[in-house]
């Protein structure tokens, strides 16, 4: 079959299944699907600078956390700001700013566009743990601002009442949208040069590639899918706090990827529904245990215990990831063609 009639047959049955969950599934699967799909359109995002480009950056949640106060403040009606900003009267920017959802999320994107933009200046003058350093403080700072800023975010009383537009329908196709760019990205000639910084930066600036050039790109095409991200979030979710930005949400997503592996966006999407999905079917963990007659009762947090263990397993045994640097797409193709090469 024609690579291109596959491709489009695969997104043809994923947009049906999406439009069939919408309108068929009960609103706590669906709950879980949007929540998969918001966290794999984040973790194809940072698979692109952590494990495509290599830069060890700590930054998702500062980067989230613009994109979902600027489509929560762009959405919420001026009457409703007014109203809901109790310490402080809302800046007239922030009292006037009122858009429709698909504007919305585009200007929290490109915010965290432009903040990208602006930090690789500092950030991309050094490597390594130092990098992972200044990127986890350029999240410490957006959460505080928004603390310390009332009259732009509410401060810690967060913003309530965002206008609950994304649905399954458009978190779906958001998340299809990312995984595609994604891919093209990695195939292209831009993606073979952010390899091979990963690989070996001086190398490739002895190759004469600007390595601030493709990192820089990197960085910024990841904060806006991460901004995209964070709008779709605040928007399903209803009610954003500072607190949901914290350095927690940049671990979860550093767990999938590296559970995925490095590099590759089908492994962080597999990754995803392993960890999202997986927290949730090992809920009743949490709750009473009864065992042949024995009532054990109820143990909150056992779940969490159970799943690190089997997240512990899972890395002793794939220590490269699920799918390595690989796509999905060549890991059966070299098993086809007899050349395969273990992830494990």
């Amino acid at each position: 079959m024609n690579k291109i009639v596959r491709n489009i047959i695969l997104i043809g049955v994923t947009v049906a299944f999406i439009f069939y969950a919408q309108y068929h599934f009960d609103s706590y699967t669906l709950s879980i699907l949007k929540n998969i799909a918001i966290f794999a359109i984040l973790a194809l995002s940072y698979n692109l600078i952590n494990g495509v480009a290599g830069q060890f950056s700590l930054e998702p949640n500062g980067f989230v956390a613009i994109g979902a106060y600027f489509t929560a403040i762009l959405l919420i009606p001026p009457e409703t700001k007014a109203d809901m900003f109790a310490l402080v009267d809302p800046a007239p920017i922030v009292l006037h700013s009122n858009l429709p959802f698909l504007p919305a999320i585009l200007v929290g994107g490109i915010a965290a566009t432009i903040v990208a933009l602006l930090l690789s200046f500092p950030v991309f003058r050094v490597r390594g743990d130092y990098l992972a350093i200044v990127t986890l403080g350029f999240g410490f700072i957006i959460r505080i601002f928004a603390i310390n800023n009332p009259q732009y975010t509410n401060g810690a009383m967060g913003l309530n009442d965002i206008p609950e537009v994304a649905n399954f329908v458009w978190i779906g196709i958001v998340a299809i949208i990312t995984f595609i760019v994604m891919i093209n990205i990695i195939f292209s000639k831009f993606g073979r040069a952010m390899k091979s910084v990963r690989d070996d930066e001086d190398a490739a600036t002895a190759m004469g590639i600007n390595t601030f050039k493709i990192k820089t790109v990197a960085f910024m095409t990841s904060a806006f899918f991460e901004g995209i991200g964070g709008g779709l979030l605040a928007s399903m979710l209803t009610t954003i706090t500072p607190d949901q930005f914290s350095f927690l949400l940049t671990f979860q997503l550093l767990i999938i990827i590296v559970l995925g592996g490095l590099g590759s966006m089908s492994g962080a999407v597999f990754a995803t529904v392993l960890v999202m999905g997986g927290m949730e079917m090992l809920r009743f963990l949490d709750e009473d245990i009864t065992i042949f007659g024995i009532d054990f009762g109820a143990h909150p947090g056992l779940r969490m215990v159970v799943f690190s263990i089997l997240l512990l397993l899972m890395m002793l045994y794939a220590r490269r990831g699920l799918f390595g640097d690989k796509e999905l797409t060549e890991i059966i193709k070299e098993k086809k063609s007899g050349k395969w090469v273990a992830i494990f």
